[in-house]
């Protein structure tokens, strides 16, 4: 489960601190296949299984990068809640991998920490390293510096 903070001003005294794990989630083709569709990224790995069963090195379909990088936004507030603010801005990435492929069927769970947080006008700025998993995968999936500006 996840950690909740009362105020945008209980973030610096948690810098270094692990946020903790999401619940896993299946990675199905009918996800990828969405995801092609939405951004137009019909590349075979992720949409013809029956070709990546015989051509790639996975043996079946994977998950787009940016579909696992886009999840990040789903699991996130599962792992973080800042309460007393007025609203919160996704504000980017610093640095994002993709060390390892998501498979369809695979599952994921993502884990954060805390690894900055810092005043701005109006607020709280921080960075949270987000490491999804995949699960029976000695390497993660992806690493990601997500920017998040907690408001007052």
């Amino acid at each position: 489960m996840g950690t909740v903070f009362a105020t945008v001003d209980d973030l610096a005294g948690a810098v270094g601190r692990h946020l903790g794990w999401s619940d896993w989630m299946e990675i199905t083709q009918d996800r990828v296949n969405q995801f092609a569709e939405a951004t137009g990224d019909h590349q075979w790995i992720h949409i013809d299984a029956e070709r990546a069963a015989a051509e790639s090195p996975y043996g079946t379909t994977i998950a787009h990068g940016y579909l696992t990088l886009s999840l990040t936004n789903k699991f996130l507030p599962s792992l973080i809640t800042v309460e007393q603010i007025s609203m919160g801005i996704n504000y980017g990435v610093n640095k994002v991998r993709f060390p390892a492929p998501v498979p369809v069927g695979s599952r994921l769970r993502v884990g954060a920490e805390l690894s900055s947080a810092e005043e701005i006008p109006g607020g709280v700025g921080a960075v949270i390293t987000i490491t999804v998993e995949v699960e029976g995968s000695p390497k993660p999936a992806c690493v990601a510096e997500s920017l998040t500006r907690y408001m007052r």
